[in-house]
């Protein structure tokens, strides 16, 4: 044996393509949204942008269940950008009242979706947070604004907790049907040092095995433990030694789907990426009559997937590699 495989008890609660899903966190949480949408699942990949610390998610949220625009001492204007300090930079503009227009649609979109959904995926990334010295406010992004302007501080886990019910309560009211997935991303903050990323790391962990004790709606999945005690050679990682590797997270969203995934979606999930593969396939002569005949047998199966998900994006792309005289 040269690994140590982490072992995950399938869930008695299954994931079909027909739940709609909202993922938000950390930039693992985009990779697992990214991999839901790319497999035709309803899913909402983190709407406000990569957000690490769990009381500026649990802000988002709340903003999103109550339709609630932020207060206007959350705007700031930094190296000649309007942006907002409970949002990531990717909301930043010249332009302040662009700013406010991307804030409140972001806001509606996950409304509407959080009613809906089925389940929430929630990636905590760190346990160290930044605090506003002129209100003692927690902020999502700093924005590159001086850093004498914050405090930085390490969150307990009572800290998280209380906050997480508060959330949990509001969430009841709305979806009571809602599910609730908690991960620790795997990807190290090296800035807070290794030392102290290992702290901040354990602190969302045991923060993740409370809640998911405690609520039965409440789940954990170990992205955190895939990464780093099975998958724990360097050549499961980016260049930049921190990011997990696209095989990396092919085998830990092969380990979710196996866990949380209903047969069918399971056996859809196979039929689909092959048909993924028919349409990025790059031939060496897209001409010939073996690959035009190649591209109408993989259009014909699309369209026989198209009651059941959207498939237009993918019969596009095909279409464009039709030559006239065969078509």
């Amino acid at each position: 044996m040269f690994r140590t495989e982490v072992n995950i008890q399938s869930s008695s609660e299954k994931i079909s393509h027909s739940t709609p899903i909202l993922s938000i966190g950390s930039c693992f949480s985009d990779c697992m949204g990214n991999r839901f949408n790319e497999n035709k699942f309803e899913a909402l990949a983190n709407p406000f942008g990569t957000v690490y610390n769990p009381i500026s998610i649990f802000k988002l949220l709340t903003y999103s269940i109550n339709k609630e625009n932020p207060s206007e001492d959350t705007y700031v204007e930094a190296g000649h950008l309007h942006a907002n300090y409970d949002f990531h930079s990717s909301f930043s503009s010249t332009e302040k009242e662009k700013i406010r227009d991307a804030v409140k649609n972001s806001i509606l979109q996950t409304h509407d979706h959080l009613l809906k959904s089925g389940w929430l995926i929630i990636t905590f990334g760190t346990a160290f947070i930044y605090r506003r010295i002129d209100n003692q406010e927690i902020v999502a992004n700093c924005h590159k604004v001086p850093s004498k302007y914050f405090s930085k501080e390490l969150l307990s886990p009572t800290d998280i907790t209380e906050e997480f019910t508060i959330l949990f309560n509001e969430l009841q009211k709305k979806n009571p049907d809602l599910k609730i997935i908690l991960t620790v991303s795997p990807v190290r903050h090296i800035k807070d040092t290794l030392e102290q990323n290992s702290v901040s790391k354990s602190i969302l962990r045991m923060v993740c095995h409370e809640l998911s004790t405690k609520h039965q709606s409440v789940h954990y999945f170990p992205s955190y433990e895939i990464m780093m005690d099975d998958l724990r050679d360097y050549r499961f990682y980016k260049a930049d030694m921190i990011h997990p590797s696209e095989v990396a997270e092919d085998y830990i969203w092969d380990k979710f789907s196996n866990a949380y995934f209903n047969t069918d979606t399971q056996q859809f999930l196979k039929q689909w990426s092959k048909l993924q593969r028919a349409v990025h396939h790059r031939p060496f002569n897209p001409e010939s009559e073996d690959h035009q005949k190649f591209i109408h047998e993989t259009i014909n199966k699309l369209n026989q997937l198209s009651p059941q998900i959207n498939v237009t994006d993918e019969i596009e792309i095909l279409k464009k590699q039709i030559v006239k005289h065969y078509g």
